[in-house]
């Protein structure tokens, strides 16, 4: 029906979380209903973006320079490392502007069925990081799935090695949130990390 060209941006696109075939192609059609205005410019800034974009030696992080702009600010408190999944988690984390620590990225959580094993994370850089006498706390800021609870642990018994303070980021009832919309296992975690007023 289309192209080949078409079709391998439709499968391209497919590729992307949140898309699937159907969508792809409506994607597809936009894109090339709009070639100038913005078909054009996106491959222009995904050419530059590939071409410029890096994993920080750090922390693991993607910019453009390395180290990234967050391991290179010297405002940043060096006491601290948020231990995340991968840069998406890192780039929510700075967008609340609620952390002014430095970062670790992971590269993923451990995973049995996927074959992710310790040595395919990036655990023994950060227990290296955390060795630094500098370094006196570390949050682990990993999704509360079963996955990411297994390298929760895992990080931690490692981190036994390094004399630093381990925390997690809270788990419960979100801000805003309703108790009747909640699942089981969120209401057991609020409850479970209650704290005194």
């Amino acid at each position: 029906m289309v192209g080949p060209e078409i079709e391998r941006l439709i499968q391209l696109l497919a590729r992307l979380p949140g898309l699937g075939p159907r969508s792809a192609r409506r994607a597809a059609l936009l894109l090339m209903k709009r070639r100038d205005g913005l078909l054009v410019p996106l491959s222009e800034a995904m050419a530059l973006a590939a071409e410029a974009v890096r994993t920080c030696s750090v922390c693991g992080n993607l910019d453009t320079r390395d180290p990234c702009t967050v391991c290179a600010d010297p405002s940043r408190d060096r006491s601290t490392i948020c231990v995340v999944e991968d840069a998406g988690d890192l780039w929510a984390l700075e967008r609340s502007r609620a952390f002014t620590g430095l970062y670790h990225v992971l590269g993923g959580t451990l995973s049995a069925l996927q074959g992710i094993g310790p040595d395919d994370l990036t655990i023994a850089a950060l227990v290296d990081r955390a060795r630094n006498p500098e370094v006196r706390e570390v949050i682990l800021a990993l999704n509360a799935t079963v996955d990411g609870q297994t390298t929760a642990h895992v990080v931690t018994d490692r981190l036994a090695q390094a004399d630093v303070a381990i925390s997690r980021l809270a788990h419960g009832v979100p801000v805003g949130g309703e108790l009747d919309y909640l699942d089981d296992g969120t209401l057991t975690a609020a409850l479970k990390a209650r704290r005194p007023l």
